[in-house]
């Protein structure tokens, strides 16, 4: 029964958001409340797990709130210093730049800081609202895989390199020969594609990026204009985040059972395809329960990337995907029509690497 109402869980957790638009637009709520139905199936739900619950959100949060404020704060000092940059290269020239930069240096600065770096520059960018989009998902995969390189970066680096009793760069060492060559890949659809919607457009970008609003050509002004922030959306901003973080720990928690029952032990091909499941659930947690000292490189290896790839293809997946899309009000469909294709496409290369070559 138990493994019975956690499967129907994880159904309803993947399908729900895709075929109902409330839970769509409400999605933080749906999976705070499918987390806990999941915990109390798996009779995992107890005093300790929602104080882990309370405080893991925290630090999270909090940085989104405070970045957040900043950025407000500052908003036309930072829009004068990107519309300076964007008078003297060219905007694809900027985005590979950003996405380049932000995908190596996540592991230094974090994925969140990273993330919230991201959003804001391309809430600057010249871009239709659709191809921010696009943007903002090639982006946030170049940041999750490159935030696992140290432990500072994400929780998955973290929790890795302590259940392996391993060195700090020891991710780094095991890694980077994948995720490099990962981030620059996404770093150049990133600018091919910005290449592309500039000569698509017929547009001039670096003449439209003048210090007169009014300059800026019709073919650059959204077609969903983006809400301005105000203090109110900050906070609720923030108290999403909380929220959706708040709901894969107990999603993650809850699911163990499912986990423990038919994933672990599993032969490394398999586990690559199966942590899937991570799109939906706390890669952080899957990472706990599937990695083992005892475990050979390429045993690790294959996990640790089929988490990493697959983290990319929907919202819940990765750290960077919840806080972009919160602020950019990307919603499941959305990020689905790009992300899990795209996703899909690089565990079938990747898989080839690992396995078959």
């Amino acid at each position: 029964m138990v493994i019975a109402g956690l499967t129907v869980i994880l159904l309803l957790v993947l399908a729900l958001p895709f075929l109902i638009k409330k839970v769509e637009e409400n999605l933080e709520p749906f999976l705070f409340v499918m987390g806990i139905l999941a915990c109390f199936i798996s009779g995992k739900i107890c005093s300790e797990l929602v104080l882990e619950a309370l405080h893991e959100p925290i630090m999270i949060a909090s940085v989104v709130l405070v970045a957040g404020v900043m950025f407000f704060l500052l908003q036309d000092q930072f829009s004068n210093l990107m519309n300076k940059l964007l008078q003297r290269i060219p905007v694809a020239a900027a985005v590979s730049g950003v996405v380049l930069i932000l995908g190596l240096l996540s592991s230094v600065i974090t994925a969140i800081v990273a993330s919230i770096i991201l959003v804001e520059v391309i809430t600057l960018l010249p871009l239709k609202r659709q191809q921010k989009i696009v943007v903002c998902i090639l982006a946030c995969f170049a940041i999750g895989l490159g935030a696992t390189l140290t432990p500072v970066g994400e929780p998955l680096a973290t929790i890795a390199v302590s259940k392996l009793d391993e060195s700090f760069f020891y991710l780094f060492y095991l890694l980077a020969k994948y995720i490099i060559p990962l981030v620059v890949f996404f770093t150049a659809l990133a600018g091919i594609y910005t290449a592309k919607v500039a000569r698509q457009n017929g547009v001039d970008f670096q003449t439209a990026m003048t210090s007169e609003p009014q300059a800026i050509d019709d073919a650059l002004i959204e077609d969903e204009p983006m809400e301005e922030d105000t203090w109110t959306s900050i906070i609720i901003r923030a108290l999403k985040v909380y929220l959706f973080v708040m709901a894969l720990v107990f999603l993650g928690e809850g699911f163990e059972p499912l986990i423990e029952a038919y994933i672990l032990g599993l032969s490394p091909q398999i586990l690559y395809w199966i942590n899937m499941i991570s799109a939906v659930l706390d890669n952080a947690t899957l990472c706990a329960a599937e990695l083992s000292n005892s475990m050979g490189d390429a045993t690790i290896t294959a996990i640790l990337m089929g988490l990493l790839i697959s983290g990319g293809m929907l919202i819940p997946g990765n750290i960077p995907n919840i806080i972009s899309a919160s602020r950019l009000r990307i919603t499941s469909k959305e990020w689905a029509k790009l992300g899990t294709p795209l996703g899909l496409i690089v565990m079938g290369i990747m898989f080839v690497i690992l396995f078959l070559i």
